[in-house]
């Protein structure tokens, strides 16, 4: 009897254990099988805000996430390493730029997709980026009347 009693305690913490390594996957957005996207660079003059896992979009729908953020201090820029949906095509003409959702909300990117550049390659950097707004500095504008 007793035996029994342990293993369906045994059974039920590593049910629990699992059930928690899943969720934490799912809720962390861990990506297990990178399989799925291909990697795509882009360098931004700035890039207040954006974090890594942020969201990219076309058109409004997800088709990727932000990999890492990384300074490069002899360019003086921020490189930003994107996962794209393998099913995406993109040319080297498309423009990556750094938007955010509402008034105060999230950071992520959008891309512009072009149309007559060569299609991109996986590693390969997209040139054409614009970088964050600065509202802060464009309410200050508007109020002191630099605008």
């Amino acid at each position: 009897m007793k035996f029994k009693k342990e293993t369906a305690v045994g059974l039920f913490v590593l049910i629990g254990l699992v059930a928690v390594a899943y969720m934490s996957i799912k809720l962390g957005n861990v990506q297990m099988f990178s399989d799925k996207f291909y990697l795509v660079k882009a360098d931004f003059t700035d890039i207040s805000g954006l974090k890594v896992n942020a969201p990219i979009q076309m058109f409004g729908v997800k088709i990727g996430f932000v990999e890492s953020i990384t300074l490069d201090q002899e360019k003086g820029m921020a490189s930003v390493n994107m996962f794209i949906d393998k099913d995406v095509k993109l040319t080297d003409d498309a423009i990556v730029s750094v938007k955010t959702n509402g008034l105060i909300g999230d950071k992520y990117l959008k891309i512009a997709p072009g149309g007559l550049g060569d299609p991109v390659k996986p590693g390969d950097t997209l040139f054409d980026t614009n970088p964050t707004i600065d509202l802060e500095d464009l309410i200050s504008k508007f109020a002191f009347g630099k605008v």
